[in-house]
């Protein structure tokens, strides 16, 4: 029980840790899109603004001639509001690179030969955004109105200050973060809710699984809160029911092996007290006792031999010896040795083959079936002038056994159960006959190690045929 905790006190842990980090994902990356979003746009609208006053002050400094006469105190003023209300700086290059107007007056009278200056001089404007120094540069042309070609006669360099923009974003990544410290705490609340949830269900299955393991088998499995659920609710009903009904099938079976091998013993029981009450038993009659205590003894060694070939079928299928059979020939022996026991009870029989056939079998086990099949149809047939005929033959997978009878035939009602372990159909008529009841469960045992198959079609009073099918190739 205590390990069952741990388990699902770890999986909710790990439930939990699993939301947490993809809802932590989740926020990272959409703060980052939108402060990163908003960053650009607001660098966009700003390079916007200032290209617009800044085509603005050039289109007016041409017209002032203002490259050649820098004493023009209305585009002085123009520039000075530009630059100081974005913290910016501008310089005036004319057309030999040489700097006319500085707004800060440093670097009036030198000469700037850049990229982005000779590229504007080209008719290629540049605009660029340092997002590590926090500041826009930018290139204007300054065009020559009177010329038919807008001749370039000058560039105005433009930097202007994003701090304000970065302000802006530090905010906003604060705000950003504080609604992920909230949803985070919020996703542990709701992320260990919903584990509980989420989990619940399988330790349900588990208690239940737990009980079944402690012999607790009459409850049925309704866990039906998810479709997962619900088929592993079915799949362990069905297992349960197959488990009872194997369970029942072992105490019927252990019940039956009781009773048979007490009956013998038990009988052998009677003879012999019989024998010691009595005084001077007359030799006659103690060999008569004797001879019912010495059947008894072969009957009880019968049953005990069938149980032991029986727990042999049970194991698995690298237990047979398979080898390639020719089956004319082992079907041939089976009638061999089973002719006496057919001529003394005055039945016939017939092997029909119509080609030779060779199979990878276990040859032995498949003796021991066809053996049994045959000899209980000599036991069950007429008792005057029956027959057995047994059939061979073949396809091009498989090669095919039928064994039909002239005998008294199995009620319908009893032809589901004829290959259970000790079922007789009529329990006073095969206590006469002989036999153990285990036959017919060893054939089907060792036919279904071979991946065959067995059926039985009868008519109660006309006779019975077993049809078996087994594959010619045993690895196919």
């Amino acid at each position: 029980m205590r390990e069952k905790s741990k388990f699902f006190r770890s999986l909710r842990f790990c439930i939990m840790v699993i939301m947490t980090f993809m809802s932590i994902t989740a926020a990272v990356v959409v703060e980052t899109t939108i402060v990163r979003s908003y960053e650009d746009r607001a660098v966009s609208q700003r390079s916007i603004i200032v290209k617009n006053q800044s085509d603005m002050i050039c289109n007016q400094l041409a017209r002032e001639g203002y490259m050649e006469n820098q004493q023009n105190e209305v585009i002085d003023s123009q520039i000075r509001m530009l630059t100081s209300m974005y913290g910016g700086r501008i310089l005036l290059v004319d057309k030999n690179y040489r700097i006319i107007r500085d707004s800060y007056d440093l670097d009036r009278g030198n000469y700037l030969i850049s990229r982005e200056v000779i590229q504007c001089f080209r008719g290629n404007e540049t605009s660029q955004y340092d997002r590590k120094n926090q500041y826009i540069e930018m290139t204007v042309a300054i065009s020559d109105p009177e010329s038919e070609n807008k001749d370039i006669i000058g560039v105005m360099l433009i930097s202007v200050s994003t701090v304000e923009i970065n302000n802006s974003r530090q905010v906003l990544e604060q705000k950003g973060m504080l609604i992920l410290v909230i949803t985070v705490l919020l996703i542990l609340i709701f992320g260990f809710i919903l584990s509980g949830i989420l989990v619940n269900p399988f330790e349900k299955i588990t208690s239940s699984l737990e009980d079944m393991t402690d012999g607790y088998l009459d409850e049925r499995l309704s866990v039906n809160d998810y479709l997962e659920t619900e088929l592993i609710s079915d799949a362990f009903n069905d297992v349960l029911d197959r488990i009872r009904i194997l369970d029942e099938s072992r105490q019927e079976f252990v019940s039956n092996v009781s009773h048979e091998l007490k009956t013998p013993l038990a009988s052998m029981k009677v003879l012999a007290d019989v024998l010691n009450m009595q005084e001077d038993v007359p030799v006659e009659q103690y060999r008569e006792f004797m001879q019912d205590i010495s059947q008894e003894i072969d009957r009880e060694n019968s049953i005990i031999t069938d149980l032991l070939s029986l727990v042999k079928m049970d194991k698995k299928a690298q237990d047979l010896n398979i080898d390639t059979v020719n089956i004319n020939e082992m079907l041939f022996l089976v009638l061999k040795r089973l002719n006496p026991i057919a001529a003394k009870a005055n039945v016939e029989l017939i092997l029909d083959t119509f080609r030779p056939i060779n199979a990878e079998v276990d040859q032995t086990k498949l003796t021991l079936a066809f053996s049994n099949l045959v000899e209980n149809a000599i036991k069950y047939n007429k008792p005057e002038g029956g027959w057995v005929r047994i059939s061979l033959n073949e396809d091009s997978k498989y090669f095919y056994v039928t064994v039909a009878d002239s005998g008294i035939g199995i009620p319908e009602e009893a032809q589901n159960h004829i290959f259970e372990r000790f079922y007789r159909v009529d329990k006073s008529h095969s206590r006469e006959i002989g036999g153990t009841g285990l036959g017919l469960a060893i054939t089907r045992s060792a036919i279904v190690m071979h991946r065959g198959a067995i059926k039985v079609h009868s008519t109660d009073g006309e006779g019975t045929t077993f049809s078996v099918r087994i594959p010619l190739l045993y690895n196919v």
